[in-house]
């Protein structure tokens, strides 16, 4: 299993779909999940007041019967968050001191309600942005911040850290390998830390692709966020066969030999580098587990095959899976010396 060739390494992880047991036996590859959905606000706080926490409870049960690590995603984002948490009931936007309130409400229900269970939450996600206006990488233009301002992010963590003092807390951004993201997002946990809030991760979400971004870039951000002494998390990991600019269905069939090839060999270089720095990561988390169930298939081209996981479609393992089993090898000499075993 996956999870045991990385064992003395770092945490093997998953997202879980409302329909996560569909990939079983193959989750038994996974030590860790975190809720692809099940667990934003939308899904938790649809309405005022009304916290339907069934079906994250059924995931968090389901983790610990099968002693898998539980990862909480996400207590504050600008997207999946209902309207009504910034509006009053005549549609104009709350005051400072109520969505404050709405936010610690909200919150401390649900991590308190979790408590003990989960490892750890991604507090705030994707805060950071460009500003054209101002041509540099600042806080993310969203309601949290107009409304609040920019202390809402160490609100966030002392709300989450009051109601669960034992579990870790992370911030979750993607292209956090970029350089001037990379910084800024740098800057922003240090300035967390300095005035004493615990952060306890910095998530790097991989949402990448077979040339962006270079294995050197990843080097020089894990190096950068570890240096705050926090551990690094890779988090929402997929390597998409497109590039960002590239909008073509060029495999609407399927994928050919050559870019499996291709896309097992990117695997391989990002898993060495990944096990270089395994006294810093503490878990690498797959934004799914079969290429059928990918988010990829609908963006940024909606119904557009994509084959970013390490299993295909019918839960087979692809060139790219046999990779990261031993990335110090050729993919084909693992498959060789482990198939047999694994697909048994």
């Amino acid at each position: 299993m996956l999870k045991d060739f990385y064992a003395e390494d770092f945490l093997i992880g998953f997202a879980a779909r409302s329909n996560y047991w569909m990939d079983e036996p193959l989750l038994d590859h996974f030590n860790a999940v975190t809720a692809e959905n099940m667990m934003k606000w939308e899904a938790l706080q649809p309405r005022p007041g009304d916290f339907r926490l069934n079906q994250a409870d059924n995931l968090v049960q389901y983790a610990q019967e099968h002693g898998m690590e539980v990862i909480g995603h996400t207590l504050v984002w600008h997207n999946q968050t209902p309207d009504w948490v910034f509006k009053d009931e005549n549609g104009k936007e709350v005051s400072r001191e109520v969505l404050l309130a709405r936010m610690e409400e909200h919150i401390k229900t649900v991590v308190g309600h979790f408590k003990g269970r989960i490892k750890g939450w991604d507090v705030v996600n994707e805060a950071v942005e460009y500003n054209p206006a101002t041509g540099k990488w600042e806080l993310r233009d969203t309601p949290w911040l107009r409304i609040i301002g920019e202390d809402y992010i160490e609100h966030a963590f002392r709300f989450a850290h009051e109601a669960d003092p034992d579990a870790e807390l992370y911030y979750n951004d993607y292209n956090a390998a970029d350089g001037p993201k990379r910084d800024a997002i740098y800057q922003l946990v240090k300035g967390l830390l300095d005035k004493g809030i615990r952060v306890d991760g910095i998530g790097m979400q991989g949402h990448w692709d077979l040339q962006h971004p270079s294995v050197q870039a990843i080097r020089e951000a894990i190096e950068l966020y570890s240096s705050l002494g926090v551990k690094v998390h890779i988090t929402e990991l997929d390597i998409s066969v497109y590039t960002w600019d590239d909008r073509a269905n060029r495999y609407p069939g399927g994928l050919p030999e050559a870019v499996q090839d291709q896309q097992a060999n990117r695997y391989a270089a990002i898993f060495r580098l990944f096990k270089e720095y395994s006294d810093v990561i503490e878990r690498v988390t797959w934004w799914g587990v079969k290429d059928s169930h990918s988010w990829k298939n609908n963006f940024p081209v909606p119904n557009r095959p994509d084959y970013p996981l390490l299993f295909d479609g019918r839960g087979n393992p692809k060139p790219s899976f046999w990779a990261v089993v031993d990335p110090s090898r050729p993919w084909r000499e693992n498959q060789e010396k482990y198939g047999t075993a694994q697909e048994d």
